[in-house]
């Protein structure tokens, strides 16, 4: 238990618009009482309203559902609403803002690079947009996206199952294992941790990086979805999913237990496998 009156040293890296990274920011270090209760945000809400009230950060639900409370403690990407201060109550706290994105004030960073990186991978629903390709079976024949194994085959009009179409066509009817395929990736809640953490982003800025990939995955496994190649013509890209080198570091900060290192394996897999008939499609259509 915390004692009463427990204080810990809370450093926090403060700029202002235009600075320059190492030439116009600065450190300022609060004393700042917590107990067991006390969050990083709670601390930083406490030096806001009683010692400096210019410190600048975001946050909305604090309930790590939102992701706007993302910040950098002692190195390592967090979510400020659900990491306590007790866990530094020996070696302090040094907050700075997320890595590997433009500081706009203080702990704020700018979001317009990455939700266009979103924007590009078409996180909706298409209905109806290219053409899905289908699942090989065990013997190599095709088989409806999303089908039980054993299960009457929906385009032959066999048993009750015909009625309950698969893919696109669908609707918004799904069977529990349709649904599991993408639900892990569904989780994502944008928070910017991942690329916080990822070292590909130094050196390939452009990247479009975890959180998108796992996105692009969430709709690719989604049996309602027929926007699979039109994402494949996106992740197979010099700056698309080609940038992972699987150090995982992105999976390992996930506050939701996503793992984006899958979604960036399965995207190179899709992309290879792919490559062919989304160039017939192009030769076609052109």
């Amino acid at each position: 238990m915390t004692e009463a009156g427990s204080t810990v040293r809370l450093e926090v890296l403060r700029s202002e618009p235009g600075d320059v990274a190492a030439e116009g920011s600065r450190r300022d270090v609060f004393d700042v009482p917590f107990d067991d209760r006390t969050s990083v945000l709670d601390a930083l809400q406490w030096v806001k309203d009683h010692a400096d009230p210019t410190l600048t950060f975001r946050w909305s639900c604090k309930m790590a559902v939102c992701g706007s409370c993302g910040v950098m403690v002692n190195g390592r990407p967090v979510l400020g609403c659900e990491t306590f201060v007790r866990g530094y109550r020996t070696s302090g706290l040094v907050v700075e803002p997320l890595a590997h994105a433009a500081v706009l004030r203080d702990l704020v960073v700018d979001t317009d690079t990455f939700l266009g990186k979103l924007a590009a991978v078409k996180p909706w629903l298409v209905p109806d947009g290219a053409t899905r390709l289908p699942l090989a079976g065990p013997a190599g024949a095709a088989v409806a996206l999303g089908a039980e194994p054993g299960a009457p085959d929906p385009s032959t009009g066999a048993g009750e199952a015909a009625s309950q179409a698969h893919g696109p066509a669908s609707g918004s009817v799904q069977t529990p294992g349709e649904l599991a395929a993408f639900r892990d990736f569904a989780q994502c809640i944008d928070c910017m941790l991942c690329y916080a953490a990822c070292p590909q982003l130094e050196p390939a800025p452009d990247f479009l990086g975890p959180a998108v990939v796992a996105t692009a995955r969430r709709w690719d496994e989604d049996s309602r979805d027929g926007g699979e190649l039109a994402r494949a013509d996106v992740l197979d890209t010099e700056n698309g999913a080609w940038p992972c080198i699987q150090v995982g570091a992105c999976t390992q900060v996930c506050p939701k237990g996503v793992d984006p290192a899958r979604a960036l394996r399965d995207a190179q897999r899709v992309a290879a496998e792919t490559w062919d008939e989304r160039e017939r499609r192009r030769t076609t259509q052109g």
